[in-house]
């Protein structure tokens, strides 16, 4: 198995994926995904971590000790097309979750050192467009984007319709370089329609030091150390995934691989 995918526990286990920059091999990014049964809880503990809780699918109420978010939520598959809801959290905040119907969650984690408050992300806080034309579109909910307050993470979903490509030309945040291009560690977690079908990634960088390409089933995650990250979707499959990412400066540069930075200037972009 590819070291950058890692697969998702079965449904049954509640906790679909843990990773953790010890596990993971970095410094910034952590990613849990939970699949609960309505009624069903966790708590999420008072640490050094900030968090984004997506939800992913389902309806949910989100206490911490000074906030109470009751009954969130709209959409019951990320397929629905529509902004999701979530909740920031900041670092040294206890938070219980309870579903109140089938939840899927994902809590997006970095390191936290502010003092901003809990807040709600409605669906209509989050920020929309379409990018790309012919073969290489893709419709992006930015939720938790540079431009709204948090200390480390960056938080967006992506939808790329069967035989499309995304993330793609190929780009890299992996060098800090001022004005140009930042460190940013990344995930996706993946989701595909109808979910027997899968997707591909590649993750390489220029020397092919590095060079993995994956299969990506439903609910699998890649994560992205460095180098350049494409997806591409096969015919009869529609794909969703979910971006996490954090650096030391929470600010997305990034470098077009020149080999494909032409298809900006051309139909496809």
């Amino acid at each position: 198995m590819a070291k950058l995918l890692s697969k998702a526990n079965s449904k049954e286990s509640k906790h679909l994926h843990h990773i953790t920059p010890e596990n993971a091999g970095w410094e910034y990014v952590g990613f849990d995904v939970w699949h609960l049964s309505e009624g069903e809880m966790i708590t999420l503990p008072a640490d050094d971590q900030e968090r984004c809780v997506v939800l992913v699918a389902g309806l949910a109420s989100v206490k911490t000790p000074n906030e109470f978010f009751p009954r969130i939520g709209k959409r019951m598959t990320p397929f629905e097309r529509i902004p999701p809801w979530s909740v920031y959290l900041p670092h040294h905040t206890e938070t219980q979750i309870v579903a109140l119907s089938e939840l899927e969650i994902a809590v997006c984690q970095a390191p936290g050192f502010g003092d901003l408050p809990a807040r709600v992300i409605a669906e209509t806080d989050v920020q929309v467009e379409h990018r790309g034309k012919g073969r290489n579109q893709r419709l992006v909910h930015n939720i938790l984007p540079e431009n709204r307050p948090a200390d480390s993470l960056l938080v967006v979903e992506v939808y790329t319709q069967e035989g499309d490509t995304s993330s793609y030309p190929s780009h890299k945040h992996d060098t800090p370089i001022d004005g140009q291009e930042t460190y940013l560690e990344e995930t996706y977690y993946h989701r595909i329609d109808p979910p027997q079908g899968f997707c591909l990634q590649r993750v390489y960088t220029d020397d092919r030091e590095l060079d993995e390409c994956m299969a990506v089933y439903d609910r699998d995650v890649v994560k992205v150390p460095r180098g350049y990250h494409p997806v591409a979707t096969l015919a009869g499959y529609n794909s969703y995934y979910l971006n996490v990412m954090a650096g030391p400066v929470r600010k997305w540069l990034f470098t077009w691989e020149k080999d494909h930075a032409w298809i900006n200037t051309e139909h496809y972009s």
